[in-house]
């Protein structure tokens, strides 16, 4: 895929309905100063595709190739969630439905606090990461998405901390900066991270 390609069509669709990650997106996408309007798919009435992958990837091309076919246009989706390695990597590419309903972010803070209980020991640290995943697709049969990629790791607190941020933001706790990621303010997370790593891989492609 030539990025000439995709920048000349003047409209990138961003593929996703959840407002969490249209805010982030938004502002980082502002900060890119792109050539092109990102619009997100909501405002062309375009419906969240059935996420039936198996991994990040899969499903982040399937959003993309999604909005990509409704609206005629390029687009860019992402596809997130937290990985615990004591789960088996659970709740992974779950994560926004874990508790059963989509989009549920307390249950689904409270199921993952349940899941972890029996398995915490003597105050140990209980790691996990943060996965982001971003597909590029020109057109909706585009036989080459480019794919960018961000991990962030961190740990689970017990109990939740902050305000800020969406999803399981209360629960990620960032031992070397000693807040949660709830704790941090929008320009702090965009910069360090899954999401942020992502995009400043996105961004090199552009001008490099």
């Amino acid at each position: 895929m030539s990025t000439q390609d995709w920048l000349a069509q003047g409209t990138l669709v961003l593929a996703s309905n959840n407002k969490g990650k249209i805010a982030e997106f938004t502002k980082m996408f502002a900060e890119l100063n792109l050539p092109v309007d990102v619009i997100p798919q909501g405002q062309l009435n375009i419906e969240d595709a059935i996420e039936d992958g198996l991994s990040f990837v899969e499903n982040a091309i399937i959003k993309a190739r999604h909005a990509a076919r409704i609206s005629g246009k390029p687009a860019i989706a992402d596809d997130s969630g937290i990985c615990v390695p004591i789960l088996d990597g659970a709740p992974g590419i779950y994560s926004a439905r874990y508790a059963g309903e989509h989009g549920d972010d307390t249950a689904n803070n409270l199921k993952l606090l349940e899941s972890l209980k029996p398995l915490r020991k003597n105050g140990e640290a209980i790691q996990a990461m943060f996965v982001c995943v971003l597909a590029l697709v020109q057109h909706a049969d585009d036989p080459l998405p480019q794919i960018f990629q961000g991990i962030w790791q961190g740990e689970v607190l017990e109990q939740a901390r902050g305000e800020n941020g969406f999803g399981y933001d209360p629960l990620f706790w960032l031992p070397e900066l000693n807040i949660s990621s709830a704790e941090m303010s929008k320009e702090e997370k965009n910069k360090i991270s899954h999401r942020g790593q992502a995009m400043q891989l996105f961004r090199k492609s552009i001008v490099s």
